[in-house]
């Protein structure tokens, strides 16, 4: 049972990793637009977070160092400092985004103004950071959020073709503007592969103080367990996208229509469920942003940190992770969609996205460092692989981004 709930960590990564409010829409535009064409690309990012987020954990465990220790041993100070300045940047925008996207979405369930819901949204997450222990904030926003699986469930009754959405799991032009096309897939890609995600995971590897003999299971059933949940997630929004809103010539461009499908198939209850995940999804990627952020500066200057330490104990950390809070709000007191934010974040978020995982599989084929635990044949395969995915990535998404006017051609 203790193993079963230390899962916890990859269930709030994932959930919170994988479906924030830009993804929400994002995927559901994949679905309304595409059908099941796109289903490949979710895939390949699935494979490609799981791959890297196992590593992550595996070198973590060993070296006892997290991802930003590694990048900051492994570069010149030139490259540091850009992959640092670059994920703070990124982290700060895409807390943003969710902030922005908390209050969109209690709207749904409020009549309360707009600007009132995200100071309710902010000062709620700072308050139950404060108080709340790290596997205490794990388990609440990662197994409150499995509520948002309701729209994969909805999927299931809309009865779609299902061997049409196995066909789309190979990647096919098929119809529809195919520079729009490509510009969803790769922005489907890049969410999976957010590096917040393997921020907030190798730190939170630290924070449960992991050993390589007694929870190498426990990284492994993270990794793949967890992410799995967020893929089928994903692919229950794509699907009901395809089935609901396709058809009907439906353009997803607020945050209750991804969540529409709960309504139609599960009714009200239904809808209550997936709203409830979606605040909780969105809650927790606010929060892995804004720790990755603070895990970021810390393990960079070499200052002490961690949510396990009292808070006054480790004060630089606890300073700049309650910054991030307050000025990812106050970017959305501007008047910032969060949706458009957060489309900007994932996109942009590719700048960095070489940079960060780069270093971790260098350091997990080191044989002296890592011992027995180096990366093997098929780790070693597979990890270059998703980085060559990677580096295309990071060179088409903004160029496609710029051509199709954020897939509006």
């Amino acid at each position: 049972m203790k193993k079963f709930l230390e899962i916890g960590l990859g269930i709030m990564v994932a959930m919170g990793g994988f479906i924030d409010i830009g993804d929400l829409v994002f995927s559901t535009q994949a679905g309304a637009n595409f059908g099941y064409q796109l289903l490949w690309a979710l895939a390949v990012g699935v494979l490609g977070i799981i791959v890297y987020a196992e590593m992550c954990g595996r070198v973590t465990m060993v070296t006892k160092k997290p991802v930003f220790e590694v990048i900051r041993d492994h570069y010149n100070a030139r490259w540091g400092w850009t992959t640092l300045v670059g994920s703070l940047m990124l982290n700060v925008l895409t807390c943003a985004a969710e902030i922005g996207g908390i209050a969109l979405a209690l709207q749904l369930l409020s009549d309360l103004p707009y600007n009132l819901l995200i100071t309710i949204a902010a000062l709620s997450l700072i308050l139950i950071v404060w108080v709340l222990p790290f596997k205490g904030i794990e388990r609440l926003f990662g197994y409150v959020g499995l509520g948002l699986l309701a729209i994969a469930v909805a999927a299931i009754k809309l009865q779609p073709d299902w061997g049409s959405a196995a066909h789309g799991l190979l990647p096919t032009l098929g119809s529809g503007n195919h520079l729009d096309y490509f510009y969803f897939a790769i922005g489907i890609i890049a969410a999976t592969l957010m590096p917040y995600e393997i921020y907030f995971y190798s730190s939170g590897a630290v924070e449960e103080k992991w050993k390589p003999k007694a929870d190498m299971i426990v990284n492994r059933a993270n990794s793949i367990i967890g992410f799995l949940l967020g893929g089928v997630a994903v692919a229950g929004i794509i699907i009901a996208s395809a089935e609901l809103l396709k058809p009907a010539s439906i353009d997803p461009q607020f945050v209750g229509t991804p969540l529409l499908p709960a309504l139609v198939t599960l009714g009200k209850a239904g809808l209550a469920l997936a709203i409830l995940g979606a605040v909780f999804t969105i809650s927790g990627a606010a929060i892995e942003t804004c720790f990755s952020g603070a895990y970021n500066l810390s393990q960079f200057l070499g200052w002490k940190w961690g949510k396990h330490e009292d808070q006054f104990k480790v004060p630089r950390f606890t300073i700049t992770w309650i910054a991030i809070f307050v000025l990812a709000a106050l970017i959305i007191f501007t008047g910032a969609d969060p949706i458009t934010v957060t489309e900007y974040a994932v996109i942009f978020s590719v700048v960095v996205m070489p940079l960060s995982y780069w270093p971790m599989l260098r350091m997990a084929q080191n044989k002296p460092m890592m011992g027995k635990y180096t990366n093997k044949l098929f780790a070693n395969t597979m990890g270059w692989l998703f980085f060559v995915v990677i580096c295309i990535v990071s060179l088409a998404a903004v160029p496609l981004m710029i051509i199709t006017n954020r897939g509006q051609l």
